[in-house]
């Protein structure tokens, strides 16, 4: 049985290897969230509850985490366009909007918030043209949208990438060859092959959201109950030196964000299951 296991393995040392695994998830990992359990267990129930049920709180936790998942659902959108795009066609300047996907990630995020700020504020060069039609971008929730649109689409351009690749084209020149039509195609052949990959896209730009703090906090304005963060509020209670008020707003978007996350990856799982039966 060992000797069957050593054969079967590709790097050699196991236990050495499985131990580092350990080692390192717990130095990254799980030490910093036990922390956090534990300075806020020191809270005492009643401090804990009147932290997270302050109203100001709650107005944070739901800017966050409804801009992260409304800037999420549009890159899932045009994060596939994007990405089908620059797979299935072939165009002058292909190679640099490829290269321009990457930008967010090697865009410091306090420049993209001045950035973003600059050209949607009431005299940038957008910014005016839409301001007259009553449409106000900065210092809203809708600008919060637009900088978490802006640092997640890279997620979903490069997961989906290298599926829409392995796509098979003769599949789809068979549906076609059948009768169906582009939306059945799309629909029956495309869709269920990319949906998997479409979800974890969608994941990692509403994690990357929920925790962004440099490009949003130009942009939003910062105005309690109306733009405020949950990350700048934790700022805000750790420059108070109110080290566990901190912490407990913290446990609160870990445990939101770990059910979330439970919920998509379930129904990722599930939809893996049914591609794979078909």
């Amino acid at each position: 049985m060992r000797k069957a296991w050593k054969e079967r393995s590709i790097l050699p040392g196991f236990g050495i290897s499985m131990g580092f695994t350990v080692l390192y998830l717990s130095l990254i990992v799980l030490f910093p969230l036990s922390a956090i359990f534990i300075k806020t267990s020191g809270m005492g129930w009643s401090d804990f509850w009147g932290t997270i049920a302050d109203e100001r709180v709650i107005a944070s936790l739901k800017i966050s985490f409804g801009t992260s998942l409304a800037a999420a659902a549009i890159n899932s959108i045009f994060g596939f366009i994007v990405a089908w795009v620059l797979v299935r066609y072939t165009f002058p300047g292909k190679k640099i909007v490829d290269a321009l996907v990457d930008l967010p990630f090697a865009l410091p995020t306090a420049v993209a918030g001045i950035a973003l700020t600059t050209i949607y504020s009431q005299n940038g060069w957008i910014g005016k043209l839409i301001e007259p039609h009553g449409i106000k971008i900065v210092f809203t929730p809708l600008g919060i949208t637009l900088a978490l649109t802006f640092i997640g689409i890279p997620f979903v351009v490069r997961t989906l990438q290298p599926v829409i690749e392995e796509l098979e084209k003769d599949v789809e020149e068979a549906a076609v060859s059948l009768g169906a039509g582009r939306w059945r195609t799309f629909r029956s052949i495309i869709f269920p092959a990319l949906f998997p990959a479409l979800i974890t896209g969608f994941t990692l730009a509403f994690a990357r959201g929920v925790g962004e703090y440099g490009s949003v906090v130009f942009i939003a304005g910062n105005m309690p109950m109306k733009t405020e963060i949950a990350p700048l509020l934790i700022m805000t209670k750790l420059e108070q030196y109110n080290y566990a008020g901190a912490t407990a707003i913290a446990l609160v978007m870990l445990l939101i964000s770990f059910v979330t996350l439970f919920v998509i990856n379930l129904i990722q799982w599930r939809a893996n299951r049914r591609f794979t039966t078909v």
